[in-house]
């Protein structure tokens, strides 16, 4: 179990700073589930803001530096691109991203007040598979899919935290209860020890999306809408020679006939209106507040590294954002050593009634085949 100093935030610099960063305010709300990395959202000495990733205490900094750097260099969609990375020895061990803003996905269900419709669901869960069956083309895997570590922006979902299983221990050593793991999301071949593989994504993929769509990792099956209960509970399933392909999950959440499209990728997916209004009122609301967060320019940054800058959007046939959804909302409030004035950021919206959101006490539920 995740002790008490694992849910604290990384130790800052002076004047709220982490590295060449001057933290705003941290992404993830008090009391949020577990995670494999503490996110900030900060800005450098040029002025732009960034998504701070930084290690967790008590994490080995040169295994967090390591896959942030793998991260760095994966083309594959609806992955956040890694833009800098902490030099060695730095502690806490850090990357930074393009801030766009974005809502953690218990967060989006906070806000929405319950579980997400089923459409909604339908386009996260083909947006990363399609992200994933890139980087297992490349022989890459992810290693860190959980709910949390799922962001939501207007123009579709971005996986954060790269690498927590493997970060966390060599093969071998059983990761169940490490910190930042979430257990609900964490394969059994994987909770044992096992070397991180594809099939062990596409188990935490079935994880998200049992969340997204229930409020629980571990849901009963009857508890699934009907007509995802077969893809999700495929990925579930404990043999992982059983899962699907992350690319064989593309047409399997393709909306059913007679609304289904052709599914070139997940752009179609993602057009205006996916996301339900209060998940993109709060995204609004996020928007205005980080604009009123001001923080100065640094005299003291380096001129010499220029502005911050990240991998290339890789995302060419995602449909652009509409004027009249511009992202304005959620920003939990900055901790007490955060640069700009505690007025300027709100505090997380009270959720309207509806069925709290969790995830389980248990890695596996025995009921999965």
């Amino acid at each position: 179990m995740e002790t008490a100093r694992a849910h604290e935030a990384p130790a800052p610099g002076p004047s709220g700073r982490i590295g060449p960063y001057r933290l705003i305010t941290r992404l993830d709300p008090p009391g949020s589930p577990a995670l494999p990395c503490r996110r900030f959202v900060a800005r450098g000495g040029d002025g732009g803001t960034v998504l701070l990733s930084v290690a967790p205490p008590g994490s080995d900094p040169h295994a967090f530096a390591a896959e942030a750097e793998e991260a760095r260099r994966l083309p594959a969609p609806w992955f956040e691109p890694v833009g800098r990375v902490s030099g060695a020895g730095a502690r806490p061990a850090w990357y930074a991203s393009p801030f766009r803003p974005a809502l953690p996905l218990p967060v989006a269900l906070a806000v929405h007040g319950g579980p997400l419709p089923e459409a909604t669901v339908r386009a996260i869960g083909t947006a990363l598979a399609e992200g994933l069956a890139a980087a297992h083309a490349q022989g890459i895997t992810h290693a860190g899919i959980s709910p949390a570590t799922v962001l939501l922006t207007a123009d579709g979902p971005r996986l954060t935290c790269h690498g927590a299983v493997r970060a966390a221990g060599p093969d071998g050593v059983p990761r169940t209860g490490l910190p930042g793991i979430d257990p609900g999301a964490l394969a059994p071949e994987q909770a044992t020890g096992g070397r991180p593989r594809p099939p062990g994504d596409v188990f935490a993929l079935g994880a998200v999306l049992a969340y997204a769509a229930t409020g629980h990792t571990v849901p009963e099956s009857a508890e699934l809408p009907p007509a995802l209960r077969a893809v999700v509970l495929s990925c579930l399933t404990r043999d992982p020679a059983h899962r699907p392909t992350a690319a064989a999950l593309i047409p399997a959440l393709a909306p059913p006939a007679p609304h289904a499209t052709v599914l070139n990728s997940a752009a179609s997916l993602l057009a205006p209106g996916w996301l339900p209004g209060r998940v993109v009122a709060a995204l609004a609301r996020q928007s205005a507040e980080l604009l009123a967060a001001e923080t100065p320019v640094d005299p003291d940054a380096d001129p010499h590294t220029g502005p911050d800058t990240a991998a290339p959007d890789r995302n060419p046939a995602r449909p652009a954002a509409p004027a009249d959804a511009t992202p304005h909302a959620y920003l939990p409030t900055a901790p007490a050593h955060a640069a700009p004035p505690a007025h300027h950021l709100a505090a997380l919206p009270t959720a309207p009634a509806g069925p709290a959101p969790h995830t389980p006490t248990a890695p596996h539920d025995p009921r999965r085949t």
